[in-house]
């Protein structure tokens, strides 16, 4: 199972000064050297973290997989084929929200989404959609050509007792149908060195997308160290 590691964080304390300090590509670095498989940033419409300049200095120095977390609009499309990652996870994007608040809406942007992958794939780039633990939305990401979906674990990582086995169950389940249509499954947002454990533990899974954890006990321990915990954990379950 492999951990990506999301340094939009990094991004976000830097911008909150406007000047070159914390450097993501600089934090993507250290995360492979404590073993992250991969790094993924997510390129907003607004900008409000990661730069054009973070992603194509990205492309330059990692040497893993590189995830593009993106909307699923022209420009970012546009972006996507001129930088080529290793896969681009479409994603659903509000101006207002402090972080992704849920999976697409898989109904209601079916045509785009499909549109989407189409043109994404053609340049040899793999599709993943970041969608919520639901069948449906499995069925309909097979349906429209997406390599691979993400499930949606922030209702999990939120849950308590047994709320959260509710939950997990329907993250497990998600990622069973996934696997039985032949999609690489993978999960992610909000997981944290708490709970991390019983996602780890599911059967099928690709890998998991963790950022804002490791990014917060990095400002603590390091990142490497951050990291290597973090990996730790996930190997254990």
């Amino acid at each position: 199972m492999i951990l990506g590691v999301n340094i939009d964080h990094v991004a976000t304390v830097r911008e909150a000064r406007k000047t070159f300090e914390p450097d993501p590509v600089m934090a993507a670095t250290l995360a492979i050297l404590g073993g992250a498989d991969g790094i993924t940033i997510h390129l907003r419409e607004d900008r409000r973290h990661a730069k054009d300049r973070d992603l194509r200095l990205l492309r330059e120095v990692v040497h893993c997989e590189l995830n593009l977390e993106m909307a699923a609009t022209k420009e970012m499309i546009r972006i996507a084929i001129a930088v080529k990652p290793d896969m681009a996870t479409l994603v659903p994007e509000k101006r207002q929200e402090l972080t992704t608040e849920g999976g697409l809406d898989m109904v209601g942007q079916k045509k785009a989404l499909k549109e989407a992958i189409k043109k994404l794939q053609d340049s040899g780039i793999p599709v993943s959609l970041f969608i919520n633990p639901n069948i449906m939305d499995v069925d309909i990401s097979k349906e429209i050509g997406a390599d691979m979906v993400e499930i949606h674990t922030g209702v999990y990582a939120n849950a308590k007792g047994k709320n959260q086995e509710k939950e997990l169950h329907r993250v497990k389940e998600a990622i069973k149908v996934a696997n039985r249509l032949g999609l690489l499954a993978n999960a992610g947002h909000g997981l944290n060195y708490f709970n991390v454990k019983g996602i780890a533990a599911i059967e099928g899974i690709r890998g998991l997308y963790i950022g804002h954890s490791i990014i917060s006990r990095a400002i603590l321990v390091g990142i490497e160290r951050a990291v290597r915990e973090m990996k730790e954990l996930i190997l254990r379950g």
